[in-house]
């Protein structure tokens, strides 16, 4: 994502409806009508606010302990009826609980915790959490 890890700030993406005007760009050039988007970690500075502004356009939302959770308030994150499930590792101690006490209030949420896993679960307990990811996808269908 821009402005993380080695790559270069980018003024674009210094606000949330930047963030946004990014992400629909990037879905628009992919081609990408209804994907579920995928949220791990720092992405959710991207996701979130994507989420609560065009969640009508995500068949499906996944956060992984994403960052900016408590950047909204409840009555935002009730507003959104896309189909969520909220992921996280059971080791990991501060946000994957963090995000789950805002995300809970999206109404069409389910949780999955994946066992003996930290932050980075899809790397901790990969099959783990792909039973999870697979499973919720099955649902959308």
């Amino acid at each position: 994502m821009p402005g993380y890890g080695d790559s270069p700030p980018v003024e674009m993406v210094a606000t949330a409806q930047g963030r946004v005007a990014f992400l629909d760009h990037v879905l628009q050039e992919l081609g990408m009508r209804r994907p579920v988007l995928v949220s791990p970690s720092m992405s959710g500075r991207f996701a979130l606010p994507f989420l609560l502004a065009r969640g009508d356009q995500l068949a499906g939302f996944v956060p992984v302990a994403p960052v900016g959770t408590k950047d909204y308030a409840a009555e935002q994150y009730q507003q959104v009826q896309t189909p969520t499930l909220i992921l996280y590792g059971d080791r990991d101690t501060s946000l994957g609980r963090q995000a789950l006490q805002s995300l809970q209030h999206l109404p069409r949420h389910h949780v999955a915790v994946v066992p003996s896993a930290g932050h980075a679960c899809y790397l901790d307990k990969p099959e783990d959490f792909h039973r999870a990811l697979l499973g919720f996808l099955r649902q959308l269908k």
